[in-house]
């Protein structure tokens, strides 16, 4: 299995001959080495309803007849608007052919901003629990830490955690390492800084926070087998 990340919080998995594309901000996002044009996701995965999470999933999923997996609202927003979805809710899990999906609490907003100043209501936002041949990878999502992400260690090992760090917004540095901490995640890598002003970080001062030394960045486009 193949994990990448290509900037913000939007991270790839490439496993069976399937690909599966979390929070697709791909255009407007300036840090990404993905082009809209080039992605070919068999899946994709939504955390929350924010545009850059959002981003480019409906032409994605039209194109390429592509699942969208997310929260029940959001899930019924695109199934409005014609593509393939499934819906679910926090807590609950979903055997897919590819593997299985489980949704976890995530602290944070979840509104599409529709442009004309209507903001959208689609869901909760949630983390994302993906096992796939026996791995775990956890996508929390933008969230603040809480201490029930210990609850997630106890029932769910996790072997690779994207955690974003870039505060304001989310976490920032010390949080995302007291939860790398509830966690216990065998390696954690920072996402969801750097991408605005107000979201700047120094990933390596997070990993110099982390107790087991156990982080590591990913710049965009970069690729590990897990």
């Amino acid at each position: 299995m193949k994990v990448s990340f290509h900037g913000h919080a939007v991270v790839k998995v490439e496993t069976n001959g399937k690909t599966i594309l979390f929070d697709p901000f791909i255009n407007g996002n300036a840090l990404t080495d993905l082009k809209v044009d080039e992605v070919k996701p068999d899946v994709i995965i939504l955390t929350h309803g924010h545009n850059d999470h959002v981003g480019d999933t409906v032409e994605l999923a039209k194109k390429h007849d592509a699942l969208v997996i997310g929260i029940a609202e959001l899930a019924d927003y695109f199934g409005a608007q014609g593509v393939r979805t499934h819906g679910m809710s926090i807590g609950g899990a979903f055997e897919f052919e590819f593997g299985k999906v489980k949704l976890t609490p995530a602290f944070h907003g979840t509104g599409f901003n529709a442009g004309d100043g209507q903001i959208i209501y689609l869901g909760m936002p949630a983390g994302v629990l993906l096992t796939i041949e026996g791995k775990t990878i956890y996508h929390a999502g933008d969230t603040a830490v809480y201490s029930d992400m210990k609850l997630i260690a106890e029932r769910h090992p996790i072997d690779l955690a994207f955690l974003p760090i870039g505060d304001n917004f989310t976490m920032g540095p010390e949080d995302a390492a007291l939860a790398a901490k509830f966690l216990q995640a065998k390696q954690v890598v920072p996402i969801h800084y750097n991408t605005f002003p107000v979201i700047k970080q120094d990933p390596k001062r997070f990993l110099d926070l982390l107790e087991e030394g156990n982080g590591f960045i990913m710049e965009p486009g970069d690729e590990i087998d897990l």
